[in-house]
């Protein structure tokens, strides 16, 4: 075939491209579909802050839409993956998000955007560009707290809130963490711990694997770390370590970064929504905190996972999410009842 031949050929195509007069875009009665909007499997970028870019996924459909904050901070979405398995089949919707730095959403180089206001500001930003109105937002871990935070600005826009697996105040949980290194590690082994980190061998084998084995296997998920759930590994992959180091530490015993005066005890009588507070009897966090922190959040009910950790959603998952879907249930039915104070 001649060159010219083959170039007008290519027009013609690129015009019928351009110019579609039977395609998907077009409904069966041959009138096109000028609401058609290209499918993503749910997956959405958000502009936050005027310049970047974090995403979000909606999987599931319904009336009870829950947005999801992650942990770390500096982890990801990706341990919630669990979540796809109990809340769509209820009729249920959630939004994963990965917080700026992490996971799928941009990760730029300026640290002085990894700090608690700006997050909350970002959470904000987030449910806009979602168009999430009446809402429940879940927080786990670090995302509890940035849970704890929006709350005390924007929860006229929330339904109902689920604070999962956290204390209301870095005094407190530093000082139980110190328990269970006296709990779970041997005199020896809190001997080399301690001069380790002295010494600022943070990624020091033995740092990691006194870390990972002799305390995340008891507080962090009950199993050994080889059997942990191929989506909570994925999220350790990913994590952003130097955001979690600005914003808490090395580890879970030193807080020293810019939360370490973070208490939000005296602000959580200003939480109105119904909320639940759900942790775990062998959390990482003291369950004695999280029961306080239930009575003192006015329209809220506390649960506590028996055979839970830290990840109550994997390690007692039954438990986790048969109180979770009731209290979302409750809430939407009207039928929701605070625990006695």
């Amino acid at each position: 075939m001649k060159p010219a031949i083959l170039f007008s050929l290519l027009i013609l195509i690129i015009c019928s491209c351009n110019h579609p007069s039977n395609n998907a875009a077009t409904t069966a009665a041959g009138t096109k579909d000028t609401a058609y909007v290209i499918k993503t499997g749910g997956a959405k970028m958000i502009l936050v802050d005027g310049k970047y870019r974090v995403w979000t996924k909606k999987v599931g459909d319904g009336r009870i839409k829950v947005l999801l904050l992650h942990g770390g901070p500096g982890f990801s979405h990706d341990y919630f993956e669990c979540f796809e398995d109990f809340l769509p089949k209820e009729g249920m919707e959630i939004y994963y998000y990965d917080q700026l730095g992490c996971g799928n959403s941009d990760r730029p180089a300026d640290t002085t955007l990894w700090n608690i206001p700006r997050y909350v500001a970002e959470v904000e930003q987030v449910r806009k560009g979602l168009g999430l109105e009446d809402f429940y937002l879940l927080g786990h871990s670090w995302g509890s707290m940035l849970a704890m935070e929006y709350l005390q600005k924007y929860q006229n826009h929330v339904k109902a809130a689920i604070l999962s697996n956290m204390t209301a105040g870095i005094k407190s949980y530093v000082g139980y963490t110190a328990t269970l290194k006296d709990k779970f590690f041997t005199p020896a082994e809190k001997k080399l711990y301690d001069s380790l980190y002295k010494a600022g061998k943070y990624d020091a084998p033995q740092f990691q694997e006194l870390l990972m084995n002799k305390l995340y296997t008891h507080v962090i998920c009950q199993l050994p770390v080889d059997q942990w759930p191929e989506p909570l590994m994925r999220a350790f992959k990913k994590a952003n370590d130097p955001i979690y180091i600005q914003m808490q530490g090395v580890d879970e015993f030193h807080v020293t970064g810019n939360f370490k005066n973070w208490e939000m005890w005296d602000s959580l009588p200003k939480i109105t929504v119904p909320t639940l507070v759900i942790g775990g009897m062998n959390d990482e966090m003291n369950p004695a905190d999280m029961r306080r922190e239930g009575k003192l959040i006015p329209n809220s009910r506390t649960y506590l996972c028996p055979n839970g950790s830290h990840m109550s959603m994997y390690d007692d998952q039954q438990n986790y999410f048969t109180n979770l879907v009731q209290f979302l249930k409750d809430v939407d039915g009207n039928k929701f009842t605070p625990d006695k104070k």
